[in-house]
């Protein structure tokens, strides 16, 4: 799998139950019980009998969602798997980060719940609504954007399908237009906040002094900033996840440049819960091939691949 690209999936891929097919497997117990030692609360229950309504509360989604990724990870790691590049959505790039090495899975665990909680308040202060758009090109989106104003293109996620965020009027307003300028569907998303714009400056700032307490490494895997469009290097990688929470997710900008650079993967695999990326990732480049691990089926292909499964049981 050296010419795999690993995508790690952000908040909205959790699922209830999302950890129950891992259950056999002793190496993903044992990530489910570090993670619940630095929370102080059993996240592996959340992750396999808690309601969707609790785990969508995004202090429990965000290290929810990154426990369930390097789970996965760690099952395909321990039977040779490795990859060239490795990228998230948002919440994702902690995954990616921590596979790749430069953040100890610990302290991303720390970090994450901190930047949920952060997020939430801000949201609650705030408020704010966001919406995904359908059938529009990015440059009629943006510039309906402008012309409210209080709403920017918060998720560029595939060649006509963008995310808007902000004022909870202003979203509203800006998905009207669209309508009257052809978007083929204009969908409000079940979020409290305005992601990924200047609202979240609180949320910023909060996340910055939690990461002020971690250290970042070297590491030894390539990882690629969907905010940011590159590779950043590791003392960089501090404040490109602080900007992260202002900033639009770049999505399908990154995947091209990922395709279209020297040493481009041949394949692609989204690590942990739902097929939110793989399907991006269809509208984004059609022939490029993307495997998902969200189920046992699934989950036992792609072990297959990486080279036999590892034995379920104690």
């Amino acid at each position: 799998m050296s010419d795999l690209l690993t995508l790690f999936p952000g908040q909205g891929s959790q699922v209830a139950g999302m950890a129950e097919y891992l259950w056999e497997y002793p190496n993903a117990r044992k990530t489910f019980a570090q993670a619940g030692d630095v929370l102080g609360w059993d996240i592996g229950d959340l992750c396999r009998h808690g309601s969707l309504e609790e785990l969508t509360r995004t202090d429990r989604t965000q290290p929810a969602l990154l426990t369930c990724s390097v789970a996965v990870w760690r099952l395909l790691e321990e039977k040779g798997a490795s990859f060239l590049v490795a990228a998230g959505h948002s919440l994702g790039e902690y995954s990616a980060l921590v596979v790749t090495g430069h953040l100890d899975f610990a302290d991303a665990v720390h970090v994450v719940e901190q930047r949920g909680l952060a997020m939430q308040a801000c949201a609650e202060d705030r408020g704010g609504a966001m919406a995904a758009i359908l059938g529009l090109e990015d440059e009629q989106v943006e510039e309906i954007c402008a012309s409210v104003g209080e709403v920017w293109l918060a998720n560029y996620n595939s060649p006509g399908q963008v995310v808007v965020s902000g004022a909870v009027e202003a979203v509203r307003d800006a998905g009207r237009l669209a309508g009257e300028r052809g978007a083929k569907r204009v969908v409000p998303l079940a979020v409290s906040g305005a992601f990924h714009t200047p609202f979240m400056a609180g949320a910023a700032k909060a996340l910055r002094e939690a990461l002020e307490e971690v250290d970042f490494r070297a590491g030894e895997g390539r990882f690629f900033s969907t905010t940011e469009i590159r590779f950043p290097e590791a003392d960089e990688l501090r404040n490109v996840l602080a900007r992260q929470l202002t900033s639009p997710v770049r999505f399908s900008q990154s995947m091209d440049a990922v395709l279209h650079g020297a040493d481009a993967p041949a394949r692609g695999l989204e690590v942990g819960p739902g097929a939110v990326l793989a399907g991006l990732m269809k509208r984004i480049a059609r022939d490029f091939p993307v495997r998902t691990t969200g189920d046992a089926e699934l989950l036992r292909r792609a072990l297959q691949e990486a080279g036999g499964e590892p034995e379920g049981g104690e």
